[in-house]
């Protein structure tokens, strides 16, 4: 762990440099091979940087992987602001729909999640961007809330894990296309369980309750 968050800091300067060539190199040839064939010794050759180094820092393929995947919570993505929260919704799963099927996109997400199946280290570093981005999109939900459109207290990562859920048991369970139109059916239902009060926590519900 403590190679690891070596190699997910960022102390600028040539450290920095090397650090997003060989994570960098990293993604690519997750992308390009999957987890399984991806070694330390291609990383390498692909980055420029010395097999030693890269071992000093991050211990394996496993500890690549995971400080490679860990670099999406360090780019910028700002919710979408459609004055609705199935707007809002829509646009989130467009965007992830796009992200999983368009050629020469789709191959990273997809390598992804495969490599959490294979490598715990790697998993987590998956749970830490959902999570991230389930931080991120939770305006999304408080605007809502301020509209007066769902409950106080509604539960805004529960929220965008239902409305993604469709979308992933698609992509990776029956295995069935995906298009722009399921991405909207599948913010439509979120939105209107939201409305319903579905994802309101139990302990917002039962404040409601004993001050009623």
């Amino acid at each position: 762990m403590a190679s690891e968050m070596a190699g997910t800091r960022r102390p600028g300067g040539r450290t920095e440099r090397t650090r997003l060539a060989v994570l960098q190199a990293t993604l690519d040839l997750l992308a390009e091979q999957g987890f399984t064939n991806l070694t330390v010794d291609a990383v390498a050759d692909r980055s420029g940087v010395h097999k030693t180094t890269i071992y000093r820092r991050w211990e394996s393929r496993d500890g690549l992987v995971a400080a490679a995947l860990r670099l999406g919570t360090e780019q910028p993505w700002t919710a979408p602001d459609t004055g609705s929260l199935a707007g809002d919704l829509a646009e989130t799963l467009l965007e992830l729909v796009q992200y999983f099927t368009e050629p020469g996109l789709r191959e990273l997400p997809t390598a992804s999640v495969l490599a959490a199946f294979h490598s715990p280290r790697a998993a987590e570093a998956l749970h830490a961007f959902y999570e991230d981005r389930h931080g991120r999109s939770a305006v999304m939900v408080t605007r809502a809330i301020s509209r007066g459109e769902v409950p106080a207290g509604t539960d805004a990562a529960e929220v965008v894990r239902v409305a993604s859920g469709p979308i992933f048991y698609r992509l990776f369970i029956s295995r069935e296309p995906v298009t722009a139109a399921d991405a909207r059916v599948a913010a439509e239902a979120a939105a209107a369980a939201a409305r319903a009060g579905v994802f309101v926590r139990d302990s917002a519900r039962g404040g409601a309750e004993s001050g009623a």
